[in-house]
């Protein structure tokens, strides 16, 4: 079946509802949910019983810049820097000296294991150097994963900031590729001016983006989602159009705009990560589509040896040497960040580049990347939990709503609510609340215990499966609440 103007709007409602069910699915059974996109979208193919032909780069790289645009922009958004500020050394090493690590062991590994050329090598381990920001962000957040420290931040982080240098190695291993005499000295220059022109504008166009929404008063609520976008994809093209670094600045500029107070701020919040979530399905539906599953066969063998090298050496020696000067690390939170170095539709979309610049092997390295992106987050992204606890990094869940209440605080309110579930071997268990020493600026608002709801005061007795809402004036104070309890 081939894509029309007619049915383009029919078959995309039903693969966005097929997806969406799905996840529902994949919540329960704990399979990513990124997967079951790619799969619909594979079933819907060409090779599959949908039968739709769709054999067009193009259209999926520009539809994953897209994404991959939204994605970013929203998890910049959620990005507190409070969180960040301790981790920025720890992230900005991994970004970039772990990437290119990852890139280099994975190159020279596909140099004597397909024959390729090294640049034709490096260019494939450029490609799947990256963890990919919708897989990281969507099973920490969707799984709730509770992590110790500064390990979740460190993992946002990376993850969102860490597509910068992969495409900046992807289209600099493209370069070299087709220019044979060119050297690789000639691309650091490029590489420090992409990246200081991509922080510098995300920087900037954060500013001006706080500055527009406060300034400018608009009669209609439902044009600022629309003014925003417009800032968003103005930050990316001009910034790429000056030699910079697109992803890089909007990202930045998200935590920018993330960490200030402007209008509409907690909507606009909800209203971007709907989107992103529609970007993710997107991109994951368009790339299922893209791929010839029966292509795929021939290099699966390949395939998983390289997977198995990335996964299982690649990845973990990068994040050592990226860290080894870090010391508040210890090894079992290296080797559990080690295991979280998922890949997902990042990889896949750059792998279109090489497709649309004609190189040799293009369709070899697009396959042998989305089986590689496939195989990453079926095996990693499923046992994630599992890893967690056993590296004892892991903490209990923490936020679970079971209050009938939907709170609106205001977007100039520094005020936070906290959900917290009271597990089995908490030590405050036991304990008057007056005796759990919480900050003063904390206050337990109601406890939900045995389908009935509790208001609590010094003398109330803290007990097992107790569920409570709780009342903090900052970050600092939830950070010491939680602490309270564990």
């Amino acid at each position: 079946m081939s894509l029309t103007a007619e049915n383009i709007l029919l078959l995309g409602s039903v693969l966005l509802f097929i997806s969406v069910i799905a996840s529902k699915t994949s919540f329960r059974f704990g399979i990513p949910t990124l997967i079951l996109f790619l799969i619909v979208g594979m079933l819907a193919g060409s090779d599959g019983p949908g039968g739709i032909y769709f054999n067009d780069p193009k259209i999926a790289q520009f539809l994953g810049v897209v994404a991959l645009t939204f994605i970013l922009f929203s998890g910049g958004l959620d990005t507190k820097w409070e969180s960040v500020k301790p981790v920025l050394k720890n992230g900005i090493s991994l970004s970039t000296i772990g990437v290119l690590i990852t890139a280099m062991l994975v190159g020279i590994f596909c140099y004597y294991l397909l024959g390729f050329s090294i640049p034709e090598g490096l260019l494939l381990g450029a490609i799947v150097s990256s963890t990919d920001a919708a897989a990281v962000f969507s099973i920490l957040r969707s799984r709730s994963i509770g992590l110790k420290g500064t390990l979740r931040p460190l993992l946002e982080f990376e993850s969102g900031s860490n597509d910068a240098m992969a495409y900046f190695l992807t289209i600099s291993f493209i370069y070299l590729v087709k220019e044979q005499d060119a050297s690789i000295l000639s691309l650091i220059p490029k590489f420090f001016i992409g990246m200081a022109l991509g922080a510098g504008s995300g920087y900037v166009f954060g500013r001006i983006m706080i500055w527009v929404l406060n300034k400018i008063k608009l009669d209609i609520a439902g044009l600022y989602p629309v003014l925003i976008l417009s800032l968003v994809f103005f930050t990316f093209s001009f910034t790429d159009s000056i030699g910079g670094n697109g992803f890089l600045a909007v990202y930045i500029s998200a935590i920018i705009l993330g960490n200030s107070n402007f209008i509409h701020k907690k909507s606009l919040m909800k209203f971007y990560d709907g989107q992103a979530w529609l970007m993710q399905i997107v991109m994951f539906l368009t790339l299922g589509l893209l791929v010839f599953p029966l292509q795929m066969v021939a290099i699966i063998p390949k395939g998983i040896l390289i997977s198995l090298f990335l996964i299982f050496i690649a990845r973990p020696l990068s994040v050592f040497v990226a860290l080894s000067f870090s010391h508040d690390l210890n090894f079992r939170k290296k080797l559990f960040l080690s295991w979280v170095g998922l890949r997902g539709a990042a990889p896949i979309v750059f792998a279109t580049y090489p497709l649309l610049a004609h190189i040799h092997y293009a369709d070899t390295i697009f396959n042998l990347v989305f089986f590689i992106s496939l195989s990453s987050i079926l095996l990693q992204g499923t046992t994630l939990p599992l890893m967690a606890k056993w590296l004892h990094v892991s903490v209990p869940p923490k936020l679970k709503r079971r209050f009938p209440l939907d709170i609106e605080l205001k977007d100039d309110s520094r005020s936070e609510l906290v959900e917290l579930d009271i597990q089995e071997d908490s030590p405050a268990i036991g304990k008057a609340v007056v005796q759990l020493r919480l900050p003063k600026t904390a206050l337990i608002v109601l406890i939900h215990r045995d389908d009935k709801y509790l208001t609590a005061d010094g003398d109330t007795i803290i007990q097992d499966k107790d569920h409570l809402l709780i009342m903090a004036d900052s970050e600092e104070t939830v950070k010491r609440v939680h602490e309270c309890f564990e």
